[in-house]
């Protein structure tokens, strides 16, 4: 029953932490699908911003280039030492405050006619695809990745670990018919290098942001998610505890019902037989005390039918307990009653006590014979258990409205197989007895709203401690905290 109970609030534990994990996991994907469109976005901007620079280099050199250099020598030859210094004059004097890495102008045969890079200069057949698009008068932009790897430097960049990349802008270089308006003949392609790491290394510094906050939201998460569950698994145990608490007693009071039906029965048909054949014995032995006064059978007679009449009396106390009469009481006066009845047997067979009472005089409401009836059970089983004699401690602990009563002895202790089973009704480990002592102890004890166990003690021997609950000055007994 109690798996039953709990499998469902496992499978929402269960289910709540693979959401976690499966949230944290669609972090990391959505982190790196962000940076992919961060990327993309990054790249039209620095299209467009490439776009912008041909568009002023443009007008520019068409200015200030292509029609004095065409007026004053009549013919464009960038191989000319003072040309090629007038065109860098001008092209860098235009591109000194934009994020330009290089800048390349191929002449219709896609040549290199200039370049920041003075070793690219006359090179031919340099501009690929993108040069034949610009030329036929489109511009067009491509990513450059410097640093090439294998698989996973592709994996670490889509998931935008930082990598030195450039992009490459291909755009026609036109001639100006009109004022700021671009729009003649191609007369060369201007190809523009911009280097994009620093922009990824942003994207991806904020991305690590984005990953380590989630982080922290789902550790935090997972901390409170997983508090709640403790507290859930434990306050399921704490009932299920006593769910079976109550069941056991509602299997005890089921058991003690039918046993006190039968032993009501029984013990009405043994009594009566019982008490005649006492009272006959005890007849026989006055008559026998004139012709045969060393006749023991009589003596055995009564004796055995003590016994047995005893045997009787715990059955019916254990199967039908009476309700308890409650008057106020004090415990130490009751614990002194026990301790002055059995001071002559303990004298006897070497038993000392040892006693330590609250100094509080706490009281209780209690029937005080029911209680001391309970406490020279348990006294007596201390004394079994010390068949050589020994030391039994008594303390009693006011601890607000709950009065603990302890009796410690030195014997063996209880074994892990006795020790489950020393409430039930018959179980006894002595050779006599009808192992009923401790169940009616126990119904003794509860029936005045308190509790009892039974421990081992840490070095040797046995520990019983009952509760019960104190008696406060309104005459009211105040309920101990179950």
């Amino acid at each position: 029953m109690y798996e039953e109970k709990v499998k469902p609030f496992r499978l929402v534990k269960y289910f709540t932490f693979t959401s976690l994990i499966l949230i944290f996991l669609g972090v990391f994907v959505l982190s790196a699908l962000n940076t992919h469109w961060a990327r993309a976005m990054q790249l039209e901007k620095s299209e467009e911003y490439a776009l912008l620079i041909v568009e002023n280099l443009n007008h520019q050199i068409f200015l200030q280039f292509v029609i004095p250099i065409a007026w004053k020598y009549g013919k464009i030859q960038l191989r000319k030492k003072e040309q090629f210094e007038h065109m860098d004059k001008i092209v860098r004097r235009t591109l000194h405050s934009f994020n330009v890495d290089t800048v390349n102008i191929y002449d219709m045969n896609n040549i290199i006619s200039y370049s920041f890079d003075q070793k690219m200069i006359g090179k031919k057949n340099m501009g690929g695809s993108g040069y034949r698009n610009a030329v036929t008068g489109r511009s067009v932009s491509d990513v450059v990745h410097v640093e090439e790897g294998g698989f996973f430097k592709k994996v670490g960049f889509f998931l935008g670990v930082p990598q030195k990349s450039k992009i490459a802008t291909f755009a026609p270089l036109r001639v100006e018919k009109q004022p700021l308006r671009i729009s003649g003949p191609v007369l060369g392609v201007v190809e523009i290098v911009q280097d994009l790491s620093e922009d990824y290394k942003v994207i991806f510094r904020f991305q690590i942001r984005v990953i380590i906050a989630c982080t922290l939201v789902m550790g935090i998460l997972f901390l409170v998610l997983r508090f709640v569950v403790n507290r859930g698994e434990g306050i399921i145990e704490k009932r299920n505890q006593e769910r079976i608490r109550l069941k056991e007693q509602l299997n005890r009071a089921e058991r003690l019902s039918s046993l006190g039906e039968m032993v009501a029965g029984i013990s009405h048909e043994i009594r009566n037989p019982l008490g005649i054949i006492r009272s006959s014995a005890e007849l026989l032995k006055k008559k026998m005390l004139k012709s045969d006064p060393s006749n023991t059978i009589p003596d055995i007679i009564v004796e055995e039918a003590t016994r047995l009449n005893s045997i009787i009396t715990d059955f019916l106390d254990f199967a039908r307990p009476r309700d308890p009469n409650l008057i106020p009481c004090r415990i130490n006066d009751i614990l002194e009653k026990n301790v002055t009845f059995l001071s002559s047997q303990m004298k006897a067979r070497n038993y000392t006590i040892e006693k330590h009472y609250d100094g509080n005089h706490a009281e209780i409401m209690a029937d005080p014979d029911m209680i001391y009836q309970a406490f020279l059970n348990i006294l007596i089983n201390a004394m079994q258990a010390m068949p050589d004699g020994g030391k039994i401690r008594i303390e009693t602990v006011s601890n607000g409205n709950t009065l603990s009563i302890f009796f410690k002895d030195e014997g063996r202790g209880i074994s892990e197989e006795v020790i489950g089973k020393i409430w039930d009704p018959f179980f006894t480990t002595k050779e006599t007895g009808t192992g009923l002592g401790l169940g009616i102890v126990k119904n003794i004890i509860e029936s005045h709203g308190g509790k009892i166990r039974i421990d081992n003690g840490h070095v040797s021997g046995a520990q019983v401690t009952a509760e019960l609950p104190v008696y406060d000055s309104q005459l009211s007994v105040v309920a101990t905290d179950n």
